[in-house]
C-alpha cells in the first residue's frame, strides 16, 4: 500500500479522529458537554434543569465517578460540573481545568437547582437532551449518535443548529466501512512512522500513565494491584494488570486523560496498554510498535463500528481481541496468525454483557485481554475454532460481520433487560 492511496490516507484519518484525549467516561463527559453547550448560549446560570437520556446513558453514568468533582457520581452531577465549570470548546476535556473552588460551587448548585431527568422515548442508543431555564431564557443542547456530535442547539425561539438525528457514524468522518483486516494489515506493514508518531506517541504516554496511576492509588476494587499480587509478573498477566489498572482509576475519578478508542476510554486503554506490555518485552523498536499499535486501533474499530457506540456487548471484548491481534504482529505474525488470533478470541469472549461504567469494567479488561491472547496462543500451538463452531464463520470479515449482529440486534433486548434491572435503584 502506497502512502498516496486513498484507503491509507483514509487509516490515517480515521486513527486521528478516534484517538482523541477524553477526561473521564466519557457518557457522563458528554452530558456535561451538552449542558455546558447549552449554557454558554444561556447566557446565565440556570435555575432549572430538564436532561432527557437515552437507556444506555442512564447504564453508562449511573455509577461512574464524574472526574474534578470531589467524587460525584450520576447524571446531576454531570450536569452540573458542564454548567458551573465546563469549558465547550473543549468538548471531550470540558471539565479537564475545574478548580478547586469550583468543585464546592458545583455541589452546592446541585442543591440549589432543580434537577429533572427522564428516560427518553427515543429510537437513539444514543441520545442526551438538556433543556437549561433560567429567568425567562432558555437554551437546549441535543447530542445523538456519538459522544460530541451535537444535532442541535436552541436559544429561546432561535434555533442555532438543526441537523439529522442519526444513529451511525457522521457524515463528516471517514467511512469505517473501508476497513478490512488485510488493509488493515498492509496498512499496517507499510506505515511510514512520521504519519502516525503523533496519534501514538500521545496515546502511549496517557495510557501507560493512568496506568501506573492505577497501580500506585488506590481507586475502585484495585482489580490491576489483585492480578499483578496474585498471579505474579509474567507478561502475559502484566499485559493483563497493567490494563486493569488504567480501568480502576478512570472508572473511579482518576483526573488524568486517556486517548480513546471508538468513543470509549476504557476501550482505548484496552487496545494499547497491552501492546506496550508486549513491545516492552520483547524490546522492539518504536517503529514496530506503530504498527503493531494500527493493527490493535484498527481492528478495535473495525469491530465496533457493525456494534456500533453503545450496547448490551461489552466494548472492551473488541479491544481484547485488536490488542491480541497487536501482540501477534509483535512476534512476527502476518495477516494469517492476525485473522486467526481475531476470530479465535472473538469466539471465547463474546456475549460479554455491558452493565455500564462503573470499577468492574478493569476486571472485564482483564478478562478480555486474556481471552485475546488464548486466541493467539491456540493458534501458535496448532489449533483454531472453525466456520460453523458456534457464531464462528468462515472468513475473519463474516466472523466479524457475524458478532456485530450479535452485538447490536441480537442482545438488543437484553440491553433493555439490563438497564430494567439497573433502574430498580435509583440513577
Amino acid at each position: 500500500m502506497k502512502r498516496t492511496d486513498r484507503i491509507y490516507q483514509s487509516y490515517v484519518a480515521i486513527l486521528e479522529e478516534e484517538l482523541i484525549p477524553a477526561m473521564g467516561c466519557t457518557e457522563p463527559i458528554a452530558i456535561a458537554y451538552a449542558a455546558a453547550v447549552a449554557r454558554k448560549h444561556l447566557g446565565l446560570r440556570p435555575q432549572r434543569i430538564h436532561i432527557g437520556v437515552s437507556g444506555n446513558i442512564i447504564k453508562n453514568v449511573k455509577s461512574v465517578v464524574v472526574p474534578h468533582t470531589g467524587g460525584l457520581r450520576g447524571i446531576p452531577a454531570s450536569a452540573a460540573a458542564g454548567i458551573v465549570a465546563g469549558e465547550a470548546d473543549k468538548k471531550l476535556e470540558v471539565l479537564s481545568r475545574v478548580g478547586k473552588d469550583q468543585i464546592a460551587d458545583i455541589k452546592e448548585y446541585l442543591k440549589e437547582a432543580q434537577f429533572l431527568v427522564e428516560q427518553l422515548d427515543t429510537p437513539n442508543i444514543f441520545d442526551i437532551q438538556i433543556t437549561l431555564t433560567g429567568d425567562k431564557d432558555t437554551a437546549s443542547a441535543r447530542i445523538v449518535g456519538t459522544h460530541t456530535n451535537l444535532v442541535r442547539i436552541t436559544h429561546n425561539d432561535k434555533i442555532l443548529l438543526d441537523l439529522p438525528c442519526v444513529e451511525q457514524v457522521s457524515p463528516q468522518k471517514t467511512d469505517r466501512n473501508l476497513l478490512n483486516v488485510s488493509s488493515i494489515v498492509d496498512f499496517a506493514e507499510s506505515l511510514a512512522p512520521e504519519d502516525v508518531a503523533h496519534i501514538f506517541d500521545r496515546q502511549i504516554q496517557y495510557n501507560w500513565k493512568i496506568a501506573e496511576a492505577g497501580l500506585e492509588h488506590s481507586y475502585g476494587a484495585n482489580i490491576g494491584k489483585v492480578l499483578r499480587d496474585t498471579y505474579g509478573e509474567s507478561v502475559h498477566n502484566r499485559a493483563r494488570y497493567m490494563a486493569a489498572a488504567g480501568s480502576d482509576a478512570r472508572m473511579n475519578g482518576c483526573e488524568l486523560p486517556v486517548i480513546i478508542n471508538s468513543g470509549s476510554g476504557n476501550q482505548g486503554i484496552t487496545a494499547s496498554v497491552p501492546v506496550m506490555v508486549y513491545a516492552k518485552e520483547l524490546q522492539v523498536t518504536r517503529d514496530k510498535l506503530y504498527r503493531a499499535l494500527a493493527i490493535s486501533n484498527l481492528g478495535t474499530i473495525h469491530q465496533k463500528t457493525r456494534i456500533g457506540t453503545l450496547s448490551a456487548y461489552c466494548g472492551v471484548v473488541s479491544a481484547g481481541c485488536g490488542a491480541a491481534a497487536g501482540i501477534a504482529y509483535l512476534y512476527g505474525g502476518g495477516q494469517e496468525e492476525i485473522e486467526h488470533t481475531l476470530v479465535n478470541s472473538m469466539a471465547i469472549a463474546s456475549g460479554m454483557i455491558c452493565d455500564g461504567a462503573k470499577a468492574s469494567c478493569a476486571a472485564k479488561i482483564a478478562t478480555a485481554v486474556d481471552a485475546g491472547l488464548l486466541g493467539y496462543h491456540m493458534f501458535c500451538m496448532g489449533n483454531q475454532f472453525y466456520g460453523g463452531d458456534g457464531i464462528v464463520k468462515k472468513g475473519i470479515e463474516n466472523t466479524i460481520m457475524t458478532v456485530g449482529e450479535l452485538a447490536n440486534q441480537g442482545m438488543a433486548e437484553t440491553d433493555r433487560e439490563i438497564i430494567r434491572l439497573m433502574m430498580q435503584d435509583s440513577c
